[in-house]
């Protein structure tokens, strides 16, 4: 990385600010004394060299998904804040008060309500590295083959601590045993991941973020305190959640027409989140992208070099194209299934 720092700083000097001029015959001592590598040169390096520890499973996460980029659930965001990231980057304030932080945390809802954005901003803004685990990925056909590849995690989480070990779609990996006629190869994922998060080798500076929409079917054990005894219920947007939503994805350069805007005030698109009920942060996303796809039609069928800004009657057209993914009933069964967890967790297992 240092190697890869100071070549960014020389190519600088040569090609950009032309410090060095490679025609003259000698490049002066002094000349070469001038040029000092900077952070943002081995920040830049950083892009280019991975650690090797993590060569095999790691995933970039980007660098823009922070917590201002998942727009409403300021509660679940607090709680991550709370079970995550304090304890990574104030370990020393843990220690002297004497509080064990939550080794795994399960984050629950319906499908597209940012689960997976969550823990990619979790890791973004405690600076710890973030290995992503896609629950089949993990199966395999071969006799032993799943145990091992969940060892090789935690050892590698282990040695590039700290670190955040995100399983997406656990339910796949780990449902509740004995109720499979298989080969049985999920009862032994489940028996390793058990010993790896409760067992003798500690976890240390290593959180264990798994998300589901199918928590019900997830084994038992691992709800219990000391595995996953933090759940973090992940509900569709409410009302305010839904505009910041919007706003977020409006952020990003989406040209608006005046109507839209309003001056900076939005009212149309607040009037669009209080219509919203029962979309998830997916839908949202998808509904802002139709209304721009049906503007962009617009703008070619006319033929002409002015881009058409998304104006109300394209957000209007859009909602009939996108539906909602949730109705009350789901909401409700969610809602349900959340407070059944959570008498299971208090009860312990």
């Amino acid at each position: 990385m240092v190697k890869e720092a100071a070549m960014i700083r020389l190519r600088e000097a040569i090609d950009v600010t032309k410090e060095i001029d490679l025609d003259q015959p000698q490049i002066p001592p002094e000349q070469l004394a001038r040029i000092k590598i900077r952070m943002r040169d081995f920040l830049e390096a950083m892009k280019y060299i991975q650690p090797t520890v993590l060569r095999e499973v790691i995933v970039e996460v980007p660098p823009e998904v922070h917590w201002d980029d998942i727009g409403g659930y300021e509660n679940v965001k607090q709680e991550l804040k709370e079970m995550v990231e304090w304890p990574l980057k104030y370990p020393r304030y843990f220690e002297e008060l004497g509080v064990e932080p939550p080794k795994g945390i399960l984050l629950f809802g319906p499908p597209g309500t940012g689960k997976t954005l969550l823990a990619k901003a979790v890791a973004t803004e405690s600076n710890a590295n973030f290995i992503a685990v896609r629950g089949p990925e993990i199966l395999s056909k071969w006799f032993g083959e799943s145990e091992r590849a969940i060892r090789e995690i935690f050892k590698k989480a282990r040695m590039a601590a700290p670190c955040v070990i995100f399983f997406d779609e656990i339910d796949a990996i780990a449902p509740a045993r004995g109720l499979r006629v298989d080969s049985g190869a999920t009862d032994r994922i489940v028996n390793q991941l058990l010993a790896e998060m409760d067992g003798i080798a500690p976890l240390k500076n290593v959180v264990v973020i798994a998300a589901t929409n199918r928590a019900d079917i997830i084994d038992p054990a691992l709800l219990r305190p000391g595995r996953f005894d933090r759940i973090v219920y992940v509900p569709p947007p409410d009302e305010n959640a839904r505009f910041e939503i919007l706003k977020v994805h409006i952020r990003g350069g989406l040209k608006l027409a005046d109507d839209v805007k309003d001056g900076g005030d939005y009212k149309y698109l607040r009037d669009l989140a209080r219509r919203t009920e029962g979309y998830t942060g997916a839908d949202l996303a998808a509904l802002v992208r139709e209304a721009a796809m049906l503007a962009l039609r617009e703008t070619i069928r006319s033929n002409t070099n002015q881009v058409k800004p998304v104006g109300i009657e394209h957000f209007e057209e859009a909602l009939k194209v996108v539906p909602p993914s949730l109705s009350k009933q789901d909401i409700a069964r969610f809602e349900e299934m959340a407070r059944n967890l959570r008498r299971t967790l208090r009860g312990g297992l």
